[in-house]
């Protein structure tokens, strides 16, 4: 099976959460196989090619979940993105609009 088609018989939709009228994708699923995740670390590594990469920034907390990993595979950087006042030191801030109301990370 690719692994397109076994990421999506793992994630659920979860109707109507956190708030009525989203459609919450749950990967609890893909991170409770250990094989899974490690095939969608190769498969991010696959798409970049040879891509040059200088570092890998994740937006917490799925994008840690996967970032990390893969910066180790590339042997670059990770940078955290977190959500605004979450990080103690000097931060870059970019705001943005979810379709349940708007947010800040740095």
């Amino acid at each position: 099976m690719s692994l397109k088609n076994r990421l999506e018989a793992a994630i659920r939709a979860v109707p109507d959460f956190p708030k009525p009228g989203i459609l919450f994708r749950d990967i609890t699923p893909v991170l409770e196989d250990p094989k899974l995740c490690e095939a969608c670390v190769e498969g991010f590594m696959e798409s970049l090619g040879n891509t040059r990469i200088d570092a890998i920034a994740g937006i917490e907390s799925r994008g840690f979940l996967f970032g990390m990993p893969l910066a180790i595979a590339m042997g670059v950087p990770f940078i955290t993105v977190r959500k605004k006042g979450k990080l103690p030191w000097r931060t870059v801030s970019y705001k943005y609009d979810l379709e349940y109301g708007s947010a800040e990370v740095e």
